[in-house]
């Protein structure tokens, strides 16, 4: 019998939206649980703050929340207790520590945004980078900080844009069945280069649904043994190239995201001490 769903009650002073994001973590290492979310967004008053905990009390809950002022996240906390609600506070640690260690107060602004910083537009300029050099297209493999090289549907555009997202420049080069890659990927410095492979059972599952929601009719798009062969195709470009290989297969983007950064991290520092010895 399936355990019942436990119901995370995400409450916040703006939208959410940070709450959510360590949510979505959270309940990726439950994956036989089943979850609700209950967002309380705009949480500005103490009456907010006790319609939430009431939702929440009695019931197998807990009360995540992202407040800001002081005041409210003692007010919440008292609440929670009362009602003998699980909580956490997301802010409240975080926030005490860093103003410990850099001796400035925190602005206390329900909602601030992140500033328009360097990093900021250098995230900017990384995704707009990915999407210009998504697929093979245009000639940015020399530029780009990370090169990923798989067939088709191995996630190379979605952790292109994510990986865009954190600062790095991506460009990916797809693995088409007969065609051979571009020349520049064989030029490039090849530290940066990084393989993905995926299970062909689970790669003729993603592509039947794709041509499931296309309406499409190309089967040999979806067929085991044309997947096989793509797959030793790949393998031999990926031997060729000498580059790591990650596989998807059970692998989220962010998990697969961390292992290519790790990887090419790993790799550069190698290149870097080969070439202090030399």
């Amino acid at each position: 019998m399936a355990p019942p769903p436990v119901e995370l009650h995400i409450v916040s002073d703006s939208t959410g939206e940070t709450a959510a994001r360590l949510v979505h973590a959270l309940e990726a290492q439950f994956p036989e649980q089943e979850f609700e979310e209950v967002r309380h967004a705009r949480a500005e008053s103490v009456d907010d703050l006790e319609i939430a905990v009431r939702s929440a009390r009695g019931r197998p809950a807990v009360v995540i929340y992202t407040l800001v002022e002081p005041e409210m996240r003692d007010a919440m906390r008292r609440l929670c207790r009362r009602a003998r609600v699980h909580y956490c506070d997301l802010l409240g640690h975080p926030i005490d520590a860093v103003a410990r260690v850099s001796g400035q107060a925190a602005r206390m602004t329900p909602g601030s945004q992140a500033p328009l910083n360097p990093a900021y537009f250098r995230r900017i300029e990384a995704m707009e980078f990915a999407v210009k050099y998504d697929d093979g297209v245009g000639a940015g493999l020399d530029e780009a900080d990370i090169v990923l090289v798989g067939v088709s549907r191995t996630s190379k555009t979605p952790l292109s844009i994510y990986l865009g997202y954190l600062g790095h420049k991506v460009a990916n080069v797809p693995i088409v069945k007969g065609i051979e890659p571009p020349k520049d990927l064989w030029e490039i410095n090849p530290v940066k280069i990084v393989g993905l492979t995926i299970d062909a059972n689970r790669l003729a599952e993603i592509r039947r649904g794709r041509l499931r929601n296309l309406g499409a009719r190309d089967r040999q798009y979806a067929e085991l043994m044309e997947i096989y062969e793509e797959l030793d195709q790949a393998t031999a470009i990926h031997r060729r190239l000498g580059c790591p290989v990650i596989d998807i297969s059970e692998l989220s983007i962010e998990e697969t995201a961390q292992r290519i950064l790790r990887t090419v991290e790993s790799r550069r520092a190698e290149a870097a001490a080969a070439h202090a010895r030399a």
